[in-house]
């Protein structure tokens, strides 16, 4: 494989695993593995609707036309002294989606996926302030974390799916290394805080 389709697979790797993603994959998780399974499909597609709309489709959209307006490139964009107000964005809507969910009265264990998220990106932004880290590993780590707190309270076998995650969490990490977001100890701390940050979180909400 050359370095082009290297560097292709690695962006497409990165697309695919967006960090805003992590609320959706998280209340997924929990429809498959906790008595919220027996649901109606029909109410957990408005959920999973709202979150989507809320801390993916929503803050995507906003730090595009953010770039856009700014005239930089993804990389850009990448840089530590300029995702500030891309944090600020993303924080914005995690707030409105928590809202929003506590006003469907959407129940408290659902609505803690989010606060984890929330809390992932708060202390993601108060750390790039001084050290870039990186978002895309902290996301798969908080997928990790609610994995292991999912386990531990509707008593199923996660090692599977932490297996899983982990391989996923390798691919991320090293797509953001080949195109130069981060580097190793960026990415190794930020899937070690998201894991820690969601677990707390889930585990105490």
């Amino acid at each position: 494989m050359n370095e082009r389709k290297i560097i292709f697979v690695a962006r497409v790797l990165s697309a695919l695993f967006n960090p805003f993603y992590l609320p959706v994959v998280g209340l997924i998780l929990l429809f498959m593995f906790s008595y919220m399974q027996q649901m109606p499909t029909i109410y957990k597609l408005q959920v999973v609707t709202v979150v989507y709309l809320c801390t993916a489709l929503l803050p995507t959209l906003l730090i595009r036309l953010y770039r856009h307006y700014q005239g930089w490139t993804l990389w850009e964009l990448g840089t530590r002294e300029r995702r500030a107000i891309p944090y600020i964005i993303a924080i914005v809507c995690y707030i409105l989606c928590f809202y929003l969910m506590d006003r469907l009265r959407i129940p408290h264990f659902m609505t803690s996926i989010v606060v984890a998220a929330l809390g992932i990106q708060v202390i993601c932004a108060v750390i790039n302030m001084v050290w870039k880290i990186s978002t895309h590993s902290a996301a798969i780590g908080g997928v990790a974390g609610a994995l292991i707190v999912f386990s531990l309270g509707f008593r199923f076998n996660p090692v599977w799916w932490l297996c899983l995650v982990i391989i996923v969490g390798g691919l991320v990490g090293t797509s953001r290394m080949i195109l130069r977001q981060h580097t190793l100890p960026q990415v190794v701390s930020g899937f070690l805080l998201g894991a820690l940050i969601s677990f707390m979180t889930i585990l105490r909400f």
